[in-house]
């Protein structure tokens, strides 16, 4: 099997060359090595270049994500893409074990086993959650991996160790690039569920990640103005409509965070990119919705209505109202 594996390098990225290293010695597929750079200022990237099985792709400006990884499978002709984040370290048969499952044919992605580098026997992920809402975030951080042996299919996949059939990957038309960054990987999936795939978790596929879990005002702009496209172009319109109370109270209970804690402008910026971007989201989601072969009411079933604590400070009373949206919903999905 061939695989091409994306990594994109941006700013100080100190496990690079190890990420490569492990990379290029996979074992049980052909491997190849596409490097983004998407202005790494250290290591040099000078000893990749000439390195046989890599290829140093320079767009000459941050292309994000998001317009890395496309950038990356667009010069690629593997019959897999894995895309590997530079602080992650790939186990020497993890692809192989991704790609076995990612070529059967109901399969569109597979996630590995993220564990945590420090603590390899504590997962960082076993595949994202995704909230009805749209906010997505590390599944079961923190747990056993031991717990989490069995291959199932997963809501999303973790951007840190994704791998996807090139098949699966024209017919999605790769990451959403205007996302830049964030969300990204939440809405591919989905998207794959939409289309007729399925995503899975494969826990033979250990990937040991360097975590590090930031909150800044950039990151906040770019997840809250990406989950609401991801929303907006995902559902039926249907379904919108019956969400519609909750999402204006999330968006007012949003605000009100963001005031208290300092990025309300990062909100209200998000705000301004959607209206900017109007009219590519109006095209975004016909052509979302004319690839589609499942309805919400498929979809409905991978959506979790709880907030955990892993994706923002919730405040007291968070219980109250977890269980009041997790009714909300409720009656939501049996009227579609």
């Amino acid at each position: 099997m061939d695989v091409t594996a994306v990594v994109l390098a941006y700013g100080d990225q100190p496990y690079l060359y190890e990420v490569a290293d492990r990379i290029l010695a996979s074992t049980g597929v052909d491997v190849d090595l596409v490097l983004v750079d998407n202005g790494c200022t250290s290591p040099s990237l000078d000893p990749l270049r000439d390195r046989p099985g890599v290829t140093v792709l320079t767009p000459g400006a941050n292309t994000g994500f998001t317009g890395g990884c496309n950038l990356a499978a667009s010069v690629s002709t593997s019959e897999f893409l894995a895309f590997i984040n530079s602080d992650a370290l790939v186990e020497p048969d993890a692809l192989s074990e991704l790609a076995k499952v990612a070529a059967r044919p109901e399969v569109g992605l597979t996630s590995a086993s993220l564990r945590l580098a420090d603590r390899p026997e504590l997962l960082n992920s076993a595949g994202n959650p995704v909230h009805v809402l749209g906010l997505s975030w590390a599944g079961h951080l923190g747990e056993p991996a031991a717990d989490y042996s069995v291959e199932a299919p997963i809501t999303s996949v973790t951007g840190a160790a994704i791998l996807v059939r090139r098949q699966v990957w024209d017919a999605l038309g790769g990451f959403t690039e205007p996302f830049f960054a964030y969300c990204e990987d939440a809405d591919l999936s989905l998207r794959c569920w939409q289309q007729g795939w399925d995503v899975v978790f494969v826990p033979s596929a250990v990937v040991l990640h360097h975590y590090e879990f930031g909150r800044n005002e950039l990151k906040f702009y770019l997840l809250e103005r990406n989950r609401l496209a991801m929303v907006l172009s995902l559902y039926e319109a249907r379904t919108l409509l019956l969400l519609a109370p909750a999402l204006l109270a999330f968006e007012f209970a949003t605000c009100a965070v963001a005031a208290v804690s300092g990025w309300l402008p990062a909100k209200v910026r998000g705000y301004r990119w959607l209206l900017q971007e109007r009219a590519w989201l109006l095209a975004h989601r016909r052509a979302v919705q004319q690839a589609r072969r499942r309805d919400d009411r498929f979809l409905s079933r991978l959506l979790v209505a709880r907030l955990e604590q892993s994706v923002l400070p919730l405040p007291r009373g968070s219980a109250f109202l977890n269980g009041t949206m997790a009714a909300y919903w409720s009656v939501v999905r049996r009227l579609l």
